[in-house]
């Protein structure tokens, strides 16, 4: 049996960082790592994914920002899905600062060199399709279930217990020690992940309660609670992922 790391890299969860160290133990030169991007059309996507892992019989590990789930099925091939959340509110922040460096001339980095993160957030909830600023996780974790008459905030919760490995940014050392030893449970017994920082946003506090209250100031009480209350689903998937980090660190 082909067994094989499908990392589903979302924006501003530290994939960056994660896909250095898987590339520390599969190398790009030789196939071993590779990444791709699909369509936003959701059947073609799917499609798209499962035979990108077909196509690639050399890959050990595959990274994508955009594949969906559910997590491709095969007769000879099992697949190990990776995928890591963040607090949405700090997310949101730092996915700003990032499109605010970049140079691209895509939606999201244009309105962020043009607006401060007060006007960048209200024009993306302004935006009722638009999931950047909105229970960004909660959709993305939704689709592990397929299509089936459910809330997507109760899709999501379960999606916890159904993947294999959930991984948090605010406790990114450990969310790596603990994927490094499902995955030697899974096969790959000589895997070794390194904590290595890459494409961080330079923020002024590395705690997370002084970014959430800087960030507070940034838009005024108002338009803040407000975001809370749009991610609560969000809030919540963090905090149960949050909760299960700590009680292995309180053991």
């Amino acid at each position: 049996m082909r067994k094989v790391i499908l990392h589903y890299h979302l924006f501003k969860n530290a994939g960056t960082s994660l896909d250095a160290a898987f590339k520390e133990n599969f190398s790009e030169e030789k196939g071993e790592w590779v990444t791709k991007e699909f369509p936003n059309q959701p059947a073609a996507n799917r499609e798209q994914v499962r035979q990108w892992i077909l196509d690639n019989p050399q890959a050990k590990c595959f990274s994508s920002h955009t594949a969906l789930f559910p997590v491709p099925e095969f007769e000879d091939i099992e697949v190990f899905p990776v995928v890591f959340v963040r607090h949405p509110i700090d997310r949101i922040a730092s996915a700003y600062s990032f499109e605010k460096r970049q140079g691209d001339k895509n939606f999201g980095s244009t309105l962020a060199r043009n607006t401060d993160l007060k006007g960048y957030i209200e024009t993306r909830l302004s935006l009722t399709q638009d999931r950047q600023c909105r229970n960004f996780h909660e959709q993305r974790l939704a689709t592990t279930a397929g299509k089936i008459l459910e809330a997507d905030a109760h899709r999501a919760l379960a999606a916890l217990k159904r993947l294999p490995f959930v991984g948090i940014v605010e406790h990114y050392d450990l969310s790596i020690k603990t994927l490094q030893a499902k995955l030697k449970d899974f096969g790959f017994e000589d895997i070794e992940l390194k904590s290595i920082e890459k494409n961080k946003s330079s923020r002024v506090s590395s705690d997370l309660n002084e970014k959430l209250d800087e960030i507070k100031v940034r838009l005024g009480e108002k338009l803040y609670n407000e975001l809370l209350r749009i991610n609560d689903s969000d809030i919540r998937i963090w905090n149960a992922v949050k909760d299960k980090y700590e009680s292995e660190i309180n053991k």
